[in-house]
């Protein structure tokens, strides 16, 4: 299945067209399937330890076999049986893989959005991000440990002999130096997290906006915000983006305003509740602002 973008979906709201990305199919990219520590012992087995040696070799082909049935069912808008078969093959991927699972659980979230079960694509594309958070974090301490090496090694370099060169030398720009292949792997397994935080984003900030609520409709605000940031967005969903953060300020505190007044609202029931006993109310009570202060003061007044 191609990892290309499907068409975009219409949304809810007449205003914008909200779509979300295709699932993703990323078993062919070059990405680190296992720790290094367990690849080398696996390497050094003997044969007759091939079944040992074959073991998590054969979950990881197991999941990625899942996933790719998984998005055959998504293409033929079997969306159900395509959470099914994502969450089979999520039970069976390596734990600590979390670029894997990140795919994974971003699909998931793709498939609840077709069904409009905002709270599951809600918390389907939290888990990705939250995978991905712990790739960034783990690749910045592998950034800062390579940078570490690097210098040490240039200090050793320049420890053993000093370079003599000429003053036309000096003055020549320097070479570009060429990426190595570690450092090519990190700028693109960069990239891959990258385009799967967008289309995490784009799914968690979609579900929030429909599932509605201040605290739902904050949340999608402060996604598009950071979706807004980021540089590798289609035009298609940069213009929903910018849609989008004209529209939610309104709706975030329309929302606010109607929570507000539902919970005085029964606040106040519960008041009447108690004071009824006592021939009062809550009519009784008198909120003062204080202009000066910003607080309130409490007044009683006789009916």
């Amino acid at each position: 299945m191609s990892s290309e973008d499907q068409k975009p979906e219409q949304s809810k709201d007449d205003t914008v067209k909200n779509a979300e990305p295709a699932v993703e199919d990323d078993v062919a990219a070059p990405v680190e399937r296992f720790m290094p520590e367990e690849e080398a012992a696996c390497k050094q087995l003997p044969t007759t330890a091939q079944p040992f040696k074959c073991w998590y070799m054969e979950l990881l082909n197991e999941s990625n076999e899942k996933k790719t049935q998984a998005n055959t069912l998504f293409s033929s808008a079997k969306y159900e049986n395509a959470i099914n078969v994502y969450e089979e093959a999520a039970s069976v991927c390596p734990h600590y893989l979390d670029y894997e699972l990140a795919v994974l659980q971003s699909n998931i979230s793709a498939c609840h959005l077709k069904l409009e079960q905002w709270k599951e694509a809600i918390s389907s594309a939290t888990k990705a991000l939250d995978g991905l958070a712990r790739l960034d974090k783990a690749a910045a301490e592998e950034q800062a440990e390579a940078e570490k090496e690097e210098a040490k090694a240039q200090n050793d370099e320049d420890g053993v002999e000093e370079e003599i060169v000429s003053s036309g030398a000096q003055n020549s720009a320097p070479v570009e130096k060429e990426e190595t292949e570690a450092e090519q792997a990190r700028r693109k397994r960069k990239e891959d997290i990258a385009r799967i935080r967008a289309k995490a984003l784009m799914r968690r900030a979609r579900a929030r906006s429909e599932k509605g609520g201040w605290a739902n409709l904050s949340g999608a605000e402060e996604d598009y915000k950071l979706l807004n940031t980021m540089e590798n967005l289609s035009p298609a969903d940069r213009k929903i983006v910018k849609a989008q953060l004209v529209i939610l300020p309104g709706k975030s505190k329309a929302a606010q305003e109607k929570e507000m007044a539902e919970m005085w609202g029964k606040l106040k029931d519960l008041g009447n509740g108690i004071l009824k006993p006592f021939g009062l109310s809550t009519e009784n009570f008198k909120m003062d602002k204080d202009e000066k202060s910003g607080g309130y003061s409490m007044n009683f007044k006789q009916s």
